[in-house]
C-alpha cells in the first residue's frame, strides 16, 4: 500500500509495479469529499448493513431449510443428515445453480460483475441488476453446500447499493470510485462483523491508497452498514477461540512457517488462477454445475466439511478439534472442492475458504513442531496460519491481521507471533507471485 502524497498521481509506477492494478485518484480530497459526498457515505453504509442483514438471513434460511436443522451450526446440520440427503441437496444445488446461471445469462446477457475488478479498472462501474442476481444465487447455493465464501455476494451488493448512490446523484467518477470501494468494504465488514477490517480490506485492498479522505470515509461506512447490520444480525465474534499466550517455541515457528505459507498461498493463488479460465459456454452453463456438485455431495458422505464456504472448518481448527489425518484430507480436498465449484461457474467468494486452507496448513504444520516443542497450544498454529495466509493471499497484510483480531476478539495476545507469520508470508507470496486471490479474478 501506498501514500497518496508520495505517488505521482496516475504515473507507470503507481498503476504498474502495485501487486494490485489500483486506480488512483488524480482528484484532489477538498473536490471528492463535499458536503453532498459525507451525505451519501452516510446512506452506503446503512444501505449496505440492511441488504447485508437480509442476505444473511436468506443464507440461514438456505442452510436450516436444505440440511433440515434449526439450531446448532451448519457442520452439525450437515453430519447430522443421511448420505443420501446430503447427495440430493448438493445436486439440486448445482440444478439450482446451472438453471440460474444459464437464465440470467440469457435475460441480461451476462453474469454479473467482477466487483474487485470493475473498482480498478472502470472508476466502479458495472451493471447493478446482474450483480445482484448474481449474489443472491451465490448465497442460495453456499446454503445449499457450495464450498466458496459468502463475502462476495455480500461486498458486490455494498458496492451496487453505492454504485446506485453514485448514478442518482451524479458523482464525480472520482466520487464514484471512493463511494463504491467503501461499499464494497462495508459489505465485507457486515458479512463477517468486522467494521475496523472491512474498513481497511477498502483502503488497502480495492484503492490502495492511505490519505485522510479515503480513511475517513472508509471508516464511517463501515462502522455505519455494521451497526444497520446489528438489527438483523447478532453482535457476537465470528470465532470462538480460548485465551492463548505466547511462547518462544510459537515465535520461533512463526518465522519459520510464514515462507512454507507464504509459498502455499502463491500455489493456492495460481490453482484460483486456473479455476477463473475456461468457464462454461452454452449447455455447460447448466451442466457444468450440476455435475461438480454431485460429485462434492458424493465426497461430502465421507468428509462432510468439504461443504459451504469452511467457517465451521475453521472453528474446529481453531480448537484443535481435527486430527492429523483428516487435516491432511481437507488440506487437498477443500481447495479443490472450492476451485471446482468456481470452474464450474459458480458463482462465490474466496475469504473463509482462503482462511480455511490456511488454518489446516497451520495446523497441520503446528502438529509436526509439536514433536520439536510440545509447549505451544495447538490453537495457536491454526489461528496464526489462517492469517498469514489471508494475508499473503489478498496481499493485505494490514487489513488480514485486523480481521483476524476482530473476528476472534481473543487473537490479541498473538499479535506478535501473527505478524511475523504474515510479514514472512507476504514476503514470500510477493517473491513468487504479484497476484492476489482478488486481481487474478479482477
Amino acid at each position: 500500500m501506498r501514500n497518496a502524497e508520495n505517488v505521482p498521481q496516475g504515473s507507470p509506477d503507481a498503476l504498474l509495479n502495485s501487486a494490485q492494478p489500483n486506480v488512483l485518484s488524480a482528484a484532489p480530497d477538498a473536490a471528492l469529499m463535499t458536503v453532498k459526498m459525507w451525505v451519501m457515505v452516510l446512506l452506503t453504509g446503512i444501505g449496505a448493513g440492511f441488504t447485508s442483514g437480509l442476505l444473511m438471513r436468506l443464507l440461514r434460511l438456505a442452510q436450516h431449510l436444505s440440511f433440515s436443522y434449526s439450531t446448532g451450526d451448519f457442520l452439525t446440520g450437515v453430519r447430522n443428515t443421511s448420505a443420501e440427503h446430503r447427495i440430493i441437496v448438493v445436486s439440486l444445488g448445482g440444478v439450482f445453480a446451472g438453471l440460474s446461471l444459464y437464465l440470467l445469462r440469457r435475460i441480461s446477457g451476462g453474469s454479473g460483475a467482477e466487483v474487485t475488478g470493475a473498482i480498478w479498472h472502470k472508476q466502479g462501474r458495472f451493471e447493478a441488476a446482474p450483480t445482484v442476481a448474481k449474489s443472491i444465487i451465490s448465497i442460495i447455493i453456499v446454503g445449499m453446500g457450495a464450498a466458496i465464501g459468502r463475502e462476495a455476494a455480500l461486498k458486490d451488493t455494498g458496492a451496487t447499493v453505492a454504485g446506485k448512490i453514485s448514478d442518482w446523484t451524479s458523482l464525480s467518477p472520482e466520487q464514484r470510485h471512493l463511494l463504491v470501494a467503501c461499499g464494497a468494504g462495508a459489505g465485507m465488514a457486515a458479512a463477517y462483523n468486522v467494521p475496523l477490517g472491512g474498513a481497511l480490506f477498502a483502503i488497502e485492498v480495492l484503492l490502495g491508497t492511505m490519505s485522510l479522505t479515503n480513511v475517513l470515509a472508509a471508516v464511517i461506512t463501515s462502522f455505519v452498514a455494521v451497526a444497520v447490520s446489528w438489527s438483523m444480525l447478532p453482535n457476537v465474534p465470528t470465532f470462538n477461540v480460548a485465551q492463548l499466550s505466547i511462547t518462544p517455541s510459537l515465535l520461533l515457528w512463526a518465522a519459520l512457517a510464514g515462507p512454507i505459507l507464504g509459498a502455499a498461498s502463491a500455489g493456492y493463488v495460481r490453482f484460483i488462477g486456473w479455476s477463473e479460465t475456461g468457464k462454461p459456454k452454452s449447455y455447460m452453463v447448466i451442466l457444468g454445475p450440476i455435475i461438480v456438485f454431485s460429485i462434492l455431495g458424493i465426497v461430502s458422505v465421507r468428509f462432510p466439511e468439504v461443504l459451504g464456504n469452511g467457517k465451521n472448518v475453521v472453528q474446529e481448527a481453531f480448537g484443535s478439534q481435527l486430527g492429523p489425518g483428516l487435516l491432511c484430507w481437507l488440506l487437498v480436498l477443500r481447495p479443490l472442492a472450492t476451485a471446482m465449484c468456481l470452474k464450474s461457474g459458480a458463482p462465490g467468494g474466496l475469504f473463509t475458504p482462503t482462511m480455511t486452507f490456511g488454518a489446516l496448513l497451520g495446523g497441520l504444520l503446528g502438529e509436526g513442531w509439536r514433536y520439536v516443542s510440545p509447549a505451544t497450544s495447538k490453537d495457536s498454529y491454526a489461528i496464526v496460519g489462517a492469517g498469514a495466509m489471508l494475508a499473503s493471499a489478498s496481499q493485505g497484510p494490514l487489513s488480514s491481521v485486523v480481521f483476524m483480531l476482530e473476528l476472534t476478539n481473543h487473537t490479541d495476545a498473538l499479535i506478535v507471533p501473527l505478524l511475523i507469520a504474515v510479514a514472512g508470508a507476504t514476503l514470500m507470496a510477493r517473491k513468487l507471485d504479484v497476484h492476489s486471490i482478488y486481481s487474478i479474478r479482477g
